[in-house]
């Protein structure tokens, strides 16, 4: 067996030496200026782009307004989809004249399809607005996906020598082409710019990050009204007007939840609908539909406040069974919606398992109050009164159950 002897200062070198390249190797691999292409394709300019660990080599020839593009990225899962592209007029994905990338699910062989993307609603393969030609696509080791074409630069854009930008990447494609939809996480919403065809180097968009602003300040006030607030309101109602000594403070702090989360839910409804009118084509129809129906029946139940007859009136007991019916649906579609908004925005987990345990001990709490809330009604009725003490009602009309 050959054995090799190493001094120490030989053996510190060498350590040094394997840290600084584990060191540096990453980075290096991992910028546009190191990638090299399976046809030795050479571009004048490259830009790690700032999303997506996504890259750009482009050559553009001014006198003739034509744009070499090679395009390279990775798609979240094997047989997704990579695209680049172009947007005349706006910013944003819809508008936009795309390439898309992927493999062909017989074959295996990287193909480029052109995307006229107008809607959100059905992403199919179309011709582009201008001029496109030399599309091809190659697969690299590393999983990753690169799109080739040349470009027909449209006169206004030549003229101001800036073009909008959009690049994204996605799991799948369906039958006809139908790319399976992106996620619309962080990096995904932030995936544009504004490419400098002149200068070489490209400016962000800060309007990902606006809209993840306002998609939080979306859920949090939607997860603290309709989620939390609205059952507390519940729960108070339900069980501590079951105490003598709770009257009529009970009814006071009732109405101080369900109020106090109205207001706070319109607010979070109101925030929907501007999330809404900024994202044209991106439709969440479900959650969407529900937060309509809890804002029509949560205003129902607060208008009804104004119609509530005295409790001794012939149509008390119709009222109670509408303001009780109502509630428990705002409850139920409430706590509904939080989860699908939880799915919709996907944010660490802690957070929807922090709402999760919220839930949970509020469900413990109720089921604990509602055995002493009966222990209470049954000694009373079998003490001084065949009927349990109801609050403001006063024994008058039996126990009611009152959601909201």
């Amino acid at each position: 067996m050959l054995r090799f002897k190493m001094s120490p200062s030989s053996a510190a070198a060498f350590l040094r030496f394997t840290f600084w390249t584990l060191l540096i190797s990453p980075a290096v691999s991992l910028t546009c200026s190191t990638q090299k292409f399976n046809k030795n394709q050479v571009f004048s300019t490259c830009i790690d782009l700032p999303s997506l660990s996504s890259y750009l080599h482009f050559t553009y020839d001014s006198p003739i307004a034509t744009l070499s593009v090679a395009f390279v990225a990775t798609p979240p899962k094997s047989g997704g989809w990579i695209a680049w592209a172009i947007n005349p007029k706006a910013t944003g994905m819809v508008g936009s004249q795309a390439l898309v990338a992927y493999k062909n699910s017989t074959t295996g062989v990287p193909v480029v399809r052109t995307y006229d993307i107008s809607s959100y609603s059905s992403i199919v393969p179309k011709d582009l607005s201008f001029a496109v030609w030399d599309k091809t696509a190659e697969s690299r080791s590393d999983g990753s996906l690169v799109i080739f074409a040349k470009i027909k630069v449209t006169a206004d854009l030549a003229a101001s020598g800036k073009i909008n930008q959009i690049w994204q990447a996605g799991p799948g494609v369906g039958d006809g082409g139908m790319l399976v939809k992106h996620e619309f996480a962080a990096a995904n919403l932030q995936s544009k710019g504004t490419l400098d065809l002149k200068n070489g180097h490209t400016s962000g968009s800060s309007g990902g990050d606006t809209t993840i602003k306002k998609k939080n300040i979306h859920g949090i006030l939607n997860g603290a009204s309709w989620g939390i607030l609205f059952p507390l309101g519940a729960m108070i109602a339900r069980y501590i007007r079951a105490f003598e000594s709770a009257d009529p403070a009970w009814f006071y702090l009732h109405m101080l939840c369900q109020i106090s989360g109205y207001a706070i839910g319109v607010a979070g409804w109101g925030t929907g609908l501007k999330l809404g009118t900024e994202s044209p084509g991106i439709m969440y129809s479900s959650h969407r539909n529900i937060g309509i129906a809890l804002f029509v029946l949560a205003t129902v139940q607060i208008f009804a406040l104004f119609l509530r007859p005295k409790k001794d009136h012939k149509y008390r007991f119709y009222w109670n069974i509408h303001h009780h019916g109502v509630g428990y649906a705002v409850l139920v579609l409430g706590i509904l919606n939080v989860f699908k908004g939880f799915d919709i925005l996907n944010p660490d987990r802690k957070w929807k398992l922090a709402y999760i345990i919220i839930i949970i001990a509020l469900g413990a709490i109720s089921f604990l109050l509602e055995a002493i809330t009966w222990v209470v009604v049954l000694k009373r009725k079998s003490g001084k009164s065949n009927k349990p003490y109801d609050g403001y009602n006063n024994g008058q009309g039996g126990r009611q159950n009152l959601a909201t």
